[in-house]
């Protein structure tokens, strides 16, 4: 359950998913050459509208701007966001910083769903006694991060069976030579055994196309990580539409068509993405041996202090933003801006002459601050079983209403007898 953040944010429509058009390109089994081919890189979606203020996860250096995310739709139809993200149950302050922020704002121009992916979290050996409660841990974290329940639905992934039941689907028309291609698969195996590993490390590809599919995707915001994944995702939808979908559907009763949309990526500007407190040039991660390394959203007071007081700094004179012989000085200049609300240049103006023993305590008291209502709210949620139970329950349901009109259409264009 260690595993890193799952970077799928989607934004979805109401509207029904537009008409692929079939290839002239055909293999010699019929099937347009496309679909037999292994998913390459993705393609950066240049004609999206955005704007500054609120934005997406992202995964390049530290900026100092904002990210932005594209224009919320003027009509009265709200486009939907779905993110997804693993039970690890420790968030910390880079996830805050690069991701969280920006789903909170998010939520109030779109419709929100957001869910824990539990299904995920079981394709390495994990603790079956951790599991139950990192899910609620992780959803009590991000309600407390300034997740609305009341603009977002937030529900646990496997309490909606629609998208197990479309990741087998999907499975039947999977190539197997897609999936041993994947990059992070062959890692990942190597790192936990070779051949021992669980077939889900395999094909958790493919459950993830079927969270994105189910909420018929127009855009996916992706990291660097999951490049691969969302092409793989796009891949499956087209040749999915082209096997069962169009006129074949229509004679089976159905609309006609295409069964999926096919999402674009969504690649976002340049955003914050904080680095380790032990190394500069290597990104704040749960996955890191040592808790010295980052900044823990739960972290009392006196750890943040500990923490920020041991980080590695230099011997330069000054504080700087920028230069890249001094990456550790950037790293927490940045982090001070993003934590304290102040632009780049208001923080220049007053770090410049600043050595480490007066910024340090600054910095510290900067995070203590943004940090100690959140964990309070934290602690107000995980005491009151109840509420967070009913936040869950009442997500849950919204979104299989939604996941399971695609469903039925799967189901009917690929044939089956339904009930």
């Amino acid at each position: 359950m260690g595993r890193a953040l799952l970077s799928h944010f989607l934004i979805v429509s109401n509207s029904s998913p537009r008409l692929v058009s079939s290839l002239k390109c055909r293999s010699r089994g019929g099937l347009p050459s496309k679909y037999c081919k292994t998913p390459g890189l993705i393609r950066q979606n240049r004609s999206l509208a955005t704007h500054n203020g609120c934005g997406f996860r992202c995964y390049c250096n530290v900026s100092l701007s904002e990210p932005t995310a594209p224009v919320a739709s003027s009509s009265s139809v709200k486009k939907r966001i779905v993110s997804g993200v693993q039970p690890t149950g420790s968030i910390h302050l880079g996830n805050y910083l690069g991701a969280i922020k920006n789903w909170i704002a998010l939520q109030n121009s779109y419709e929100t769903l957001f869910f824990i992916v539990d299904l995920h979290a079981i394709t390495l050996p994990y603790d079956t006694q951790q599991l139950s409660k990192a899910t609620r841990e992780t959803a009590a974290i991000y309600l407390a991060c300034g997740i609305d329940n009341s603009k977002a639905s937030v529900f646990v992934q496997s309490h909606v069976r629609a998208h197990v039941e479309l990741m087998w689907l999907l499975s039947s028309a999977t190539p197997i030579g897609w999936l041993n291609k994947m990059i992070q698969f062959k890692e990942k195996s190597l790192k936990a055994g070779g051949e021992n590993v669980g077939v889900a490390l395999l094909t958790y590809p493919v459950l993830m196309a079927s969270d994105i599919l189910l909420y018929q995707s127009d855009f996916v915001p992706v990291g660097e990580d999951q490049k691969q994944h969302l092409e793989l995702t796009r891949e499956l939808a087209e040749r999915v539409n082209y096997l069962y979908g169009g006129r074949k559907w229509k004679k089976l009763g159905g609309r006609g068509g295409a069964i999926f949309k096919v999402p674009e990526p969504l690649i976002p500007p340049a955003g914050a993405r904080v680095m380790s407190l032990t190394d500069g040039l290597s990104k704040m991660s749960k996955s890191a041996p040592s808790d010295q390394s980052r900044i823990n959203l739960l972290d009392p007071k006196d750890v943040i202090a500990n923490k920020i007081k041991r980080c590695k700094t230099d011997s330069s004179a000054g504080l700087e933003f920028d230069n890249l012989e001094r990456p550790e000085c950037n790293n927490l200049l940045s982090i001070y801006q993003l934590i304290s609300g102040k632009t780049k240049g208001e923080v220049a103006e007053e770090c410049q002459n600043m050595n480490w023993g007066t910024f340090k305590p600054l910095l510290t008291d900067a995070l203590i601050e943004r940090l100690h209502p959140i964990q309070v709210r934290y602690e107000e949620i995980m005491s009151d079983s109840a509420y967070l139970d009913k936040v869950l329950a009442d997500g849950a349901a919204k979104a299989a209403d939604i996941a399971d009109a695609t469903l039925n259409n799967v189901y009917q264009a690929m044939g089956f007898l339904r009930r």
